[in-house]
């Protein structure tokens, strides 16, 4: 088996491990208390935190450990917010940030603080100008991730925070993504992290916030911040995130030149494939591509059967059967949606295996899943396609069916009733050269209007 999902959750490091092991027989006290096990327990804890600081760029008492990196998350912008709350209560973020900000973003909003989202180009990139334009009087916090989860595009982090810095306003960077590959450079206020994204154990989350930012940590507070330390964990990924850290420059090269040769050789294999994110400032191990007329779900689904773990940020993937808003914001496909991240090691033999079977698997997905012969009916000088009822990526078949049936400059009028098909049939326009016109209310679902320009 080939797992090939390392933007989820990477394997325990072989170093995290021994750490593990070692520290259950000596951080198993209370590192608070004076005597001779707590003092070997607080020395451990210590060390840890100097580790990790260091990775990070940061002084160790400007880090915390936390449950998680999403609890970092959390703590990071409600902290951030509450402790500048007299500047105001307007907070800005991108649109393709991870869901841990974005759900912060929306209880903001309810809670009754603003929310800006910066858009991104077709690449998944956002620009320092949009982040200056969308600065206020009353901004309390900006986020901006260093790298996607799901397309693997960079930030440019250092940009943005100088443009916050020379506004006066704090800005959270959520690194879980690039850790294991350096530290996040810039002027940045608070930064959050996830162990079990760089090789350590799960249940380990880093956040650091800089001396100088205003902070109020929100929730029941002590001084022990979130309870009894789970020790041997905080220990395993410190010491997971100092050995990767020293593989990753030699890694890097090594995972580039895989994950281009996915890039350049998946659309020479398999027609109708759209490669997404930025082609050159990205994380080094990951990859992401859409294939047109294919279900998401099923095409994940055989390709473990295959062997291979992959994930996909689909419209339609089981746990949502909504479009990815990571595709939705780029404006790209996301039907057939495929993410492959490499972890470290992986082998150049298996990423020629996955590019042998990933032919035969995404035809044979197109031709069981067929499309049942579209409803049409010429109406005045266009095309109706009736979809309703019909789960993506069948709206989008069904119009590359019958627009060769317009003449040059004639509509087609796709009806539709899921969501998915207002990101699909705009990308899938892109992609074939179609003017895609707009959209408008029908009797049921959506009515996309496309024109035939060739």
């Amino acid at each position: 088996m080939s797992y090939f999902d390392a933007a989820s959750s990477v394997p325990l490091h072989s170093v995290a491990r021994q750490a593990l092991l070692a520290s259950l027989d000596e951080g198993w006290a209370d590192p608070s208390r004076l005597y001779r096990e707590g003092r070997r327990a607080r020395m451990l804890l210590d060390a840890a935190r100097e580790a990790a600081a260091e990775a990070v760029g940061c002084r160790p008492d400007e880090l915390r450990f936390t449950p998680s990196g999403t609890a970092a998350v959390h703590a990071g912008i409600a902290g951030a917010l509450a402790g500048r709350r007299r500047v105001g209560r307007h907070l800005i973020v991108s649109a393709v940030e991870h869901s841990s900000v974005l759900h912060s973003a929306e209880l903001h909003e309810k809670e009754g603080g603003s929310v800006t989202r910066v858009r991104v180009d077709r690449e998944g990139r956002v620009t320092p100008a949009d982040y200056a334009a969308a600065l206020q009087e009353d901004t309390a916090l900006a986020c901006l991730q260093s790298a996607n989860h799901e397309v693997g595009t960079e930030q440019p982090v250092a940009e943005v925070a100088e443009v916050c810095r020379a506004a006066g306003v704090p800005l959270l960077v959520d690194a879980a993504q690039s850790l294991a590959w350096g530290a996040v450079e810039g002027p940045w206020s608070l930064l959050a992290g996830s162990a079990h994204k760089w090789g350590g154990p799960a249940g380990v989350g880093l956040l650091v916030v800089r001396k100088g930012v205003r902070f109020a940590a929100q929730g029941p507070v002590d001084e022990r911040g979130y309870g009894f330390e789970n020790l041997p964990a905080i220990v395993a990924a410190a010491a997971s995130l100092r050995a990767v850290r020293a593989e990753a420059a030699q890694e890097a090269v090594r995972l580039r030149e895989l994950t281009e040769r996915i890039r350049a050789r998946v659309p020479e294999l398999v027609a109708d494939v759209e490669v997404v994110g930025d082609p050159e400032r990205r994380l080094p191990g990951i990859v992401t591509f859409s294939c047109l007329y294919v279900d998401g779900e099923t095409l994940l689904h055989e390709l473990d059967r295959e062997g291979f773990s992959v994930s996909s940020g689909s419209s339609c993937t089981s746990s949502t059967l909504t479009p990815s808003h990571v595709l939705k914001a780029m404006g790209v496909l996301s039907e057939g949606n495929v993410r492959v991240s490499l972890p470290a090691g992986t082998a150049a033999e298996d990423v020629e295996r996955f590019l042998a079977v990933l032919p035969g698997v995404v035809n044979g997905v197109r031709e069981k899943l067929g499309a049942p012969a579209p409803v049409a009916v010429v109406r005045e000088d266009e095309l109706v396609v009736d979809a309703l009822g019909k789960r993506c990526p069948i709206p989008v078949i069904e119009l590359a069916k019958v627009i060769g049936d317009v003449p040059v400059g004639g509509l087609v009028r796709v009806l539709s009733d899921d969501e998915a098909a207002r990101l699909d049939i705009p990308a899938w326009c892109e992609m074939r050269e179609q003017e895609y016109v707009g959209e408008e209310p029908a009797d049921k679902g959506t009515a996309y209007l496309v024109r035939r320009t060739s």
